[in-house]
């Protein structure tokens, strides 16, 4: 790591503060300089190294101090994504909020400073500009709350790959290559060998190739060669050399000889783009230009010029004004220059008949621009007009003029006399009223666009109709009523996303009708559109389908999914024209009985409440290709035809989460055209052989959520099968799959697989195999080499013996699911860590990145560190929830990440706030990701959906901030968020900063649902959770959602992460089934709580649940303080041994803040690989006293700490208490052993003559060092205790008690029953025989041990 040295043109003392007189600075400040080295393999500074003590306690004085760095013009080669290359320098200049450029530029010896943005375009910063304010006002806008954090913020260099500063304008060579190729090379002219060759300068710049002296190259002579059109080819008989040839007739060619290759094919490559152009036309755009480059004017030949994103300035050497220069120029772009202003020398472009100035800042064009007579396309979106001249009216030649997303409150009065224009594009402006009769004086416009306005009402000012608007667009504004059927020749209209309750138009000329997404109850068109092709009326109030559609004999396609339907009308099934027809989502009980064939091509009829479909729905309906009849009640099908042969062609079949039973199979048979068949989370318990022989064509096959104990071995003849999904079944055999040639993706998890017979070569195709929740599966090493040609392989990771399972374990559970759909490639990630912060926590995320893979994975992999991290510095969970998504977001543009990322991350933490909560929730999220709470069998909402559709506050933040919304409603035509993790190329448009919502946890929340976008827009909330409410495994409930989703019409990645939740006091670990808490005043409780439930899946159940963490000393559990005291035996006696520090609680049950001690339980559970049920392999019944989960044996500890001599004089303690060996003397804690399970459980261990045995576990086998032949333990005695048996146990550095792996046969200690009591007493007699060693104080301060002791 580089060290910080002083600059060479400043001192190295910190400047003085602002009530100190500054001697050396103008504005009382001065610059301090800094030359910082970077770390190649890092990439970034040290913090240590940042600054010296002097220049921090400076910054800390004043939240408006702070740095900028300023790098070095050759930092622009690198990459975008790193902060600054490893060779460059970055200076340090400490400065405030008030300091302006002109004076940093001054103390550093510089002309101008420069800015650049998320490594893209650099700007020339104004002199009175303020850089560590821009940083500062930037990091707000990004989210950035704390004054304190945005000067911390301003500080890390790593900032800098979204915002640098330069001391000099950087150049990258691939940009100057693009913009101008020059040097000094040997040239000839002509194709002979007459002329010689002779050194001369060599220009190549917009469409010209210049050759001139190198004496006189500004002076002399100059040869100027064209290459629109023209050739560029290598000479084969001169090493590295071209020949550049122009167009025509009397083409001229110039050979130019190069020094090397790479020098050649950089000048052929360049030069080939220009010689394949049709039109003279030079692209310059996103080149951070302030002016055109001078050799750019002797291309004369121009005619488009394209200086897009650019910084042009007005009045400079090869600014704008010189652009007149170009006598044949006919399109110019200068959209996003920020030019302020409407640059008016360019109306003296006479020649020009395209001019695009969006995205400029303007605020009024002047009244020149009507002398640009031949401007026939004029684009100002994106600006600040509120009016447009009259002069504008000359422009007769005008046929298309784009005022979007500006400040027009009217339709400008200009238009009447634009009669070349026949649209009025006017979308994201401030209209508030639309005047009918104002579009009626404009006989030449056809096209009407008023999208994303602030309309309220439609006026009609007289009775005469409109017979000229065609096509109108008034999606997202706010209207609630609205009668058009004035416009007569109304062919289609958008009325999305408004509040609408009534609509009437006109139906003489009406073809399409789009009016999703209002309120309407009634839909009047008059007379019946007979041209009427396609109408979408879905997710309104409808109850019934309007009589006007049932006479429209053109029409297409009709959706009235998402209403109040009861039936559909046989008019409408019955149509000859009608082809697509969606139902979704209403209320019908029946369809209507088709007594004619009928055309109808897709039929979308799920989420009614069918009991049944017409017997001759397949017989009349042969043109039907695709039936999605899903969440409904069918209990059968109808056959598929009359006679033996089926004319059926039936391809897409959905019929999942319906009443069908094994009897609906033989139907399927009469499809024999079927692809894609789904019938998950039905009644199927068989699915015949014979049946599934017949299904060739089958593609894709779900039968999820069902009762099937196998599937069919004449599966091997659906030889396109690529897809089969069969999880949470009672699968026992592996299916006879790998066989077939083109299977890629098989879900079998959740089921009973114990073995898989696998053939000896797999396909090649296979990419996901999914055998996650088969308990009993166990693979061999050599079926795992085989399926390590898998893309993905996912099983059950089994738990080790000896694996720390902390004590949120019993809180809360999950299970992920991921499905890619139709998609190629995986675009969603998720998180999952249900042991957070040391195991008082869990985090969960689900992160979408669209299209792209590698930004959810790079979330996936950074996000819960950087939770962590903040975590640290704050306990607020609003700021540190925030705060990790901005860090994360930078973290994104360090690794050169520009596309983005909806991201939803949930926090569950022990709740401090709140005492009547034991944990809270945090959630957070950008873009489409959700998070839904299911509290007492109902939906609640947690997250925020940042899209323009369903965010009109985002959708008007983006508005006001000019940014193009397209007709997809996209931002700038990317994405439909206005908030996400990356897009910095998107700035202010998109940010990062999260909605963040915190709820305390109580004992109705049941389970949490992650979902992405695909997942909520297939699902509703409450259907969502109805679904997995009573799913006992997370894991299936979250592959049922998926399927759900799928089975619904998603064919996008989808992702859904289900997590239970125990939140009560039966998830207590401080009274884990029976370990008492102490009262109010230290009297222990006799509460008896009910066993927590057995966990669901492998990943979150096995283990060990202990109160310690893993950072505890011996020191540390030494001093904790607690009571072995029963409940008919109080502690009276125990103060004088207290010790002030509080103990580790559970968060259900907090420390007791007037207790006259405090204790710490601590709840372990141990995993057996010697037996099951508690049956030893030596034995056929369970030993008495052995209280057994499973093949688990569960057992607490209490952990108890008092001085030695309290404990000796405590007679209550002496009485029923084992007596205390001299390490107990020395350590001052002892132990008391309770079991778990028990129906006892509440009582604790008495003394030795009451004691309980544990017994017949091999797991606890190794209490203390001695053990049974059989596995049993030797009896609790007073004279041996858990603090002995732990000295003599192995030691590691983690604070958890791990069982062991194995029996350990060396080591028996065998004692008869009928002399247990002898041996007690002998056992007793020893230990009270041993000389009390004496305390060191290194006892007290070594480091934290692990005892591999079962308890």
């Amino acid at each position: 790591m580089g060290e910080v040295e002083p600059g060479p043109a400043g001192p190295l003392e910190p400047p003085e503060p602002p009530e100190a007189p500054a001697s050396r600075r103008p504005g009382g400040i001065r610059v301090l300089k800094r030359n910082m080295k970077r770390n190649g393999s890092r990439n970034c500074l040290n913090r240590r190294s940042r600054f010296g003590s002097r220049e921090r306690d400076w910054l800390r004085e004043d939240v408006r101090r702070g740095c900028v760095y300023l790098c070095g013009a050759d930092s622009a080669t690198a990459t975008a994504s790193a902060s600054a290359s490893a060779s460059s320098d970055l200076h340090l200049v400490l400065c405030t909020v008030e300091t302006p450029a002109s004076e940093i530029c001054a103390g550093e010896g510089r002309e101008s400073l420069y800015l650049q943005l998320h490594g893209d375009l650099v700007r020339r910063l104004e002199p009175t500009e303020r850089p560590l304010q821009i940083v500062y006002d930037y990091l707000s806008r990004l989210g950035f709350d704390d004054p304190v954090r945005i000067q911390e913020e301003a500080t890390d260099p790593d900032l800098g790959c979204m915002l640098r500063f330069y001391g000099e304008k950087p150049c990258q060579m691939d940009h100057l290559d693009r913009i101008l190729l020059s040097g000094i090379y040997n040239v000839r002219k002509g194709k002979t060998q007459l002329h010689k060759w002779a050194e001369r300068l060599v220009v190549l710049c917009g469409t010209c190739l210049i050759v001139s002296s190198v004496k006189d190259c500004q002076t002399g002579k100059m040869h100027i060669l064209p290459l629109v059109g023209g050739k560029v080819e290598e000479v084969k008989r001169r090493q590295h050399s071209l020949a550049f040839s122009s167009a025509g007739a009397q083409a001229q060619t110039y050979h130019v000889s190069f020094e090397t290759l790479a020098e050649c094919q950089r000048w052929q490559r360049q030069a080939s783009k220009v010689v394949s152009q049709r039109i003279s036309t030079v692209d310059l755009s996103c080149y951070s230009l302030e002016e055109v480059p001078e050799h750019l004017f002797y291309s004369q030949d121009i005619t488009y010029l394209n200086l897009r994103h650019n910084f042009m300035q007005l009045e400079r050497p090869g600014g704008l004004d010189t652009l007149y220069r170009f006598s044949q120029l006919k399109g110019l772009n200068l959209s996003h220059n920020k030019l302020g202003l409407f640059p008016v020398l360019l109306c003296e472009i006479s020649t020009l008949t395209e001019l695009n100035l969006s995205c400029n800042g303007i605020h009024d064009l002047p009244s020149q621009i009507g002398s640009l007579l031949n401007l026939q396309t004029l684009c100002l979106d994106g600006n600040f007009l509120t009016t447009l001249p009259e002069e504008l009216g000359n422009l007769q030649q005008l046929s298309s003029l784009g005022i979007s997303f500006n400040n027009f409150s009217q339709i400008p009065e200009v238009y009447e006399k634009l009669s070349m224009l026949d649209k009025v594009v006017m979308a994201g402006n401030r209209l508030e009223v639309l005047k009918l009769g104002v579009l009626s004086r404009m006989s030449h416009i056809r096209h009407v666009d008023f999208r994303m306005n602030h309309l309220k009402t439609v006026v009609t000012e007289n009775l005469e109709g409109n017979k000229y608007i065609t096509h109108m667009d008034l999606r997202d504004n706010q209207l609630s009523d609205l009668d058009l059927s004035s416009l007569c020749s109304l062919e289609q209209l958008h009325c999305e996303r408004n509040q609408l309750r009534e609509l009437t138009l006109s139906g003489f000329s009406l073809r399409t009708l789009y009016a999703s997404s209002n309120r309407l109850t009634a839909v009047n068109v008059y007379p019946v559109p007979s041209q009427l092709t396609s109408l979408e009326l879905s997710r309104n109030l409808l109850e019934c389908v309007p009589d006007w559609a049932c006479e429209a004999k053109k029409m297409e396609i009709l959706d009235v999914s998402y209403n109040l339907l009861t039936e559909v009308p046989l008019r409408i099934l019955s149509s000859l024209s009608l082809r697509k027809l969606m139902v979704g989502h209403n209320q019908v009980q029946s369809l209507p009985v088709l007594a004619e064939h009928i055309p109808l091509e897709a039929l979308d009829i799920q989420h009614n409440l069918l009991t049944r479909l017409p017997d001759t729905l397949f017989s009349k309906a042969l043109n039907l290709r695709y039936l999605n009849a899903s969440a409904n009640s069918l209990e059968s099908l109808p056959s598929a035809g009359t006679g033996e042969e089926s004319l059926s062609a039936l391809q897409l079949l959905y019929l999942t989460n319906n009443l069908l039973t094994d009897q609906c199979v033989p139907v399927l048979v009469g499809h024999p055209h079927l692809r894609i068949l789904h019938l998950a989370n039905n009644q199927l318990q068989t699915f015949p052989a014979s049946k599934l022989n017949k299904l060739e064509q089958l593609e894709e096959l779900n039968l999820s959520g069902n009762k099937l104990k196998t599937i069919p071995t004449t599966i091997a003849n659906c030889k396109r099968l690529h897809t089969l999904v069969a999880h949470s079944n009672n699968i026992s055999i592996f299916p006879e799959i790998l066989q077939l040639p083109q299977i890629q993706f098989v879900d079998l998890s959740c089921n009973d697989l114990t073995e898989i017979l696998i053939p000896e070569a797999l396909p090649a195709t296979l990419q996901d195999l999914d055998l996650t929740g088969n308990t009993n599966l166990v693979l061999e090493h050599k079926t795992l080499d085989t399926f390590s040609h898998i893309t993905t392989l996912k099983i059950d990771q089994k738990p080790l013996p000896t694996t720390d399972a902390t004590l949120t374990s019993t809180f809360w559970s999950h299970g992920l699911a991921e499905m890619a759909g139709q998609r190629n490639k995986l675009c969603v990630s998720a998180l999952a860590v249900d042991n957070f912060a040391e195991g008082v926590g869990a985090v969960y995320g689900m992160f979408d990145g669209d299209r792209n893979e590698e930004l959810p994975r790079l979330l996936q992999c950074t996000m819960a560190d950087v939770l962590l991290e903040e975590v640290q510095q704050s306990t607020n969970d609003t700021v540190f929830m925030a705060n990790t998504f901005l860090v994360s977001h930078r973290k994104l543009g360090m690794a050169g990440q520009k596309l983005g990322s909806s991201a939803l991350l949930c926090y569950i933490r022990p709740d401090t706030a709140d005492p009547t909560s034991s944990f809270s929730l945090t959630v957070a999220n950008v873009g489409t990701c959700q998070a839904v709470l299911c509290r007492s069998g109902k939906p609640v909402p947690l997250s925020k959906v940042f899209s323009l559709e369903q965010d009109p506050e985002e959708a008007q933040r983006v508005k006001d901030q000019k940014a193009i919304i397209t007709e997809d409603n996209k931002v700038n035509g990317v994405t439909c968020c206005t908030r996400m993790l990356g897009c910095t190329y998107l700035y202010p448009w998109i940010l990062p900063k999260p909605h963040i919502s915190a709820t305390p946890l109580t004992i109705q929340d049941e389970l949490l649902i992650l979902g992405n976008k695909a997942l909520w827009e297939h699902l509703s909330y409450t259907e969502a959770v109805d679904a997995v409410r009573h799913v006992q495994d997370p894991l299936a409930a979250a592959k049922k959602l998926c399927t759900l989703a799928q089975s619904y019409g998603c064919q996008d990645n989808v992702g859904a992460m289900v997590v239970y939740l125990n939140i009560g006091e039966e998830g207590c670990t401080c009274e884990m089934n029976g370990l008492t808490l102490p009262g109010p005043v230290g009297f222990a409780s006799t509460t008896v709580l009910k066993d927590p439930p057995k966990p669901t899946t492998p990943s979150s159940s096995s283990g060990i649940a202990s109160e310690f963490g893993s950072e505890m000393s011996t020191s540390e559990v030494s001093s904790e303080v607690g009571s072995t005291a029963s409940d008919e035996h109080n502690t009276v006696g125990l103060d004088a041994g207290l010790l002030p520090r509080p103990e580790r609680r559970c968060s259900l049950h907090p420390t007791p803040t007037s207790a006259l001690f405090q204790r710490q339980p601590s709840c372990a559970t141990f995993s057996s690989n010697q037996s099951d049920n508690g049956l030893d392999s030596d034995d056929d019944q369970p030993v008495e006293g052995v209280i057994t989960n499973g093949s688990k044996v569960e057992v607490e500890v209490d952990i108890h700490c008092c001085r030695g001599r309290d404990l000796e004089n405590s007679p209550t303690l002496r009485e029923n208490s084992p007596t205390p060996c001299p390490e107990e003397h020395a350590r001052g804690s002892f132990f008391g052993i309770r079991r778990q399970n028990s129906v006892n459980s509440g009582i604790l261990v008495p003394g030795s003559k009451d004691r309980m045995e544990l017994q017949k576990s091999p797991s606890t086998s190794c209490l203390y060092g001695k053990k049974l032949s059989n596995g049993s333990i030797v009896p609790l005695e007073d004279s041996l205790n858990l603090i002995e048996v732990a000295t003599e146990a192995p030691k590691k550095k983690t604070g958890y008690f791990a069982a062991p792996t194995q029996l350990e046969p060396e080591d028996q200690f065998v004692v008869p029953r009928d002399l247990e009591e002898e041996v007690k007493e002998q056992m007793k007699q020893h230990q009270e025989s041993r000389p009390e060693p004496e305390p060191h104080e290194e006892d007290r301060t070594e480091l934290p041990e692990e005892f591999d002791t079962a308890l």
